[in-house]
């Protein structure tokens, strides 16, 4: 019989795992003998008071609990079987890929980026100085944009898919067990490499075949059924059922099934800057604590509130992280946050972002399907060509952007490529300047520390998510294009790697039964 029981412990106490199954036995009033077996199914930290942790715990009183097969297990190969053509190795790809064996399916899938390693070295020339490869970059190429920037797996998408499912495949893959349980599990931009890795080694071990350099530059179809895809380098992919996987920032996809009049409507996003704090002021805020010790992980925060009908707020919340450059073609500046799986980098970044509806834009003269992403691009461009001409970015201590001066200096960041001081509320759109500072007056009275001179704005935070929606219906099919099945962040149906594996195994089941009919 299992019995689950809940306990709180001392953040010291958290990995003495004799002491646990101790507390958990006595909180059931069961004897020593009684517990055959014992496990933790759920862990939360809760600051609110003194930070303690509160675990779900489960007591076997009759067994050991089963083993976990791994996912691979569950596999058989696809070489010879029909073939399924996926455009994007991001999570909505992998997964979907993963699926497809899963259902007897040969995944195909093209990116037009590279592998995980090759990635690195376009990763140091944004970094150092200031390339950006159109291609392979902190978006683009293997693992999509979550591999290189952060690895947070925490969704609200709970009925997108099987949660525990997908975290399952990951640990079987490589990443910490402790993900399983974690209320806010993260794996880290130096972990996930080698995790993506592995995957793909199941894939292409299981029969599917990926294929990196692959740039997908035109779409065959044939009385409204897509037949196949065309690459850059010429090479045709014939087929019946193509998922579109490609990430929030493929913006020359939605010009190709813009050219094939494919249908798209604009989507509202949210878009702003980067926030950064020093670690050690945002860990006293919600520890309390002046040294938060050894036991106790980096503080996170969400702060959000309602200014004149927007919502401004946290998104992407990175303790102990960096700030890095993301933009996905020359003449654009983007920044976004990672961390790294021990979070101890001395600071704290999150986005700071107001949303933006359609409607926002239709009123300044941004209309049709691309109206928000027309507005993204200005902005990004705006932003670039201020600067030098490189990936520095422009910065203001967020006490002076309120008061409406450029800041006399500016405090030491995480963002390699460097700042530079600057008015940021000219940079900016005037309506979300206004948005973001009537936001910071109202949490300089909700949360003084966070309101500090010791944090600075860096801008731009712009791809939080995709700006274009690719509808499909029922099926997951698109309505107007048999055979094409929109599919993760760039169709609008995902907002990180959780829930965009999620709905790359939803649409390969769509794909599955569609091919069964």
């Amino acid at each position: 019989m299992i019995k689950t029981v809940e306990i709180d412990v001392f953040p010291q106490n958290i990995e003495k795992i004799d002491l646990l199954r101790k507390l958990a036995v006595k909180k059931l009033k069961l004897e020593a003998k009684d517990c055959k077996d014992f496990r933790i199914v759920k862990k939360s930290l809760d600051a609110r008071k003194r930070p303690i942790y509160k675990l779900r715990c489960e007591v076997n009183t009759v067994r050991k609990f089963k083993s976990h097969e791994p996912f691979q297990h569950k596999l058989k190969e696809v070489k010879s079987s029909k073939e399924v053509i996926i455009v994007g190795a991001g999570p909505a790809g992998y997964f979907a890929a993963l699926e497809c064996i899963q259902q007897g399916l040969k995944p195909i899938v093209l990116d037009r980026g590279k592998d995980v390693q090759a990635r690195r070295r376009d990763l140091k020339a944004i970094q150092q100085d200031g390339i950006v490869n159109p291609h392979s970059n902190y978006c683009f190429g293997e693992g999509g944009a979550g591999t290189y920037s952060d690895g947070k797996l925490y969704t609200r998408s709970h009925k997108r898919g099987n949660i525990q499912h997908i975290l399952e495949i990951l640990v079987d893959h490589g990443a910490k067990s402790d993900i399983l349980i974690d209320a806010h599990p993260h794996i880290g931009s130096n972990k996930l490499p080698k995790i993506v890795s592995a995957i793909r080694d199941t894939i292409e071990q299981y029969g599917g075949e990926i294929l990196f350099d692959h740039w997908v530059t035109e779409l065959l179809i044939e009385k409204k059924k897509i037949v196949g895809v065309q690459c850059e380098n010429g090479e045709e992919f014939l087929g019946d059922h193509f998922i579109l996987a490609t990430g929030h920032s493929a913006r020359d996809i939605y010009q190709l099934l813009d050219k094939h009049r494919i249908a798209m409507s604009a989507k509202d996003f949210a878009i702003g800057v980067r926030i950064e704090h020093p670690q050690a002021l945002i860990d006293e805020l919600q520890y309390r604590l002046k040294d938060r010790g050894e036991h106790l992980p980096a503080a996170s925060y969400r702060v959000a509130c309602q200014v004149k009908g927007h919502g401004v707020f946290s998104f992407c919340m990175c303790p102990g992280g960096l700030i890095v450059p993301a933009a996905t073609s020359p003449g654009e500046l983007v920044v976004n946050g990672m961390s790294l799986s021990r979070r101890d980098s001395p600071y704290s970044n999150s986005g700071f972002v107001t949303s933006i509806s359609v409607r926002d834009l239709s009123r300044r003269g941004y209309t049709g399907k691309f109206a928000c992403l027309d507005f993204q691009k200005e902005v990004e461009q705006r932003f670039f060509n201020h600067g030098s001409g490189g990936q520095q970015a422009p910065a203001q201590r967020i006490t002076d952007f309120v008061s409406g001066k450029v800041s006399s200096s500016l405090t030491s960041t995480s963002y390699i490529p460097g700042i530079y001081s600057a008015d940021m509320r000219e940079l900016l759109p005037d309506f979300v300047s206004k948005l973001l500072r009537r936001a910071l007056v109202q949490l300089k009275d909700q949360m003084p520390k966070y309101y500090t001179e010791e944090a600075q704005f860096i801008g731009l935070e712009s791809r939080t998510s995709a700006p274009v929606s690719i509808p499909r219906n029922d099926n997951l099919e698109h309505p107007n294009v048999r055979g094409l099945f929109p599919c993760g962040e760039g169709a609008g149906y995902a907002g990180g790697i959780l829930s965009a594996c999620m709905d790359g195994m939803r649409v390969a089941k769509a794909v599955a039964k569609s091919m069964a009919s």
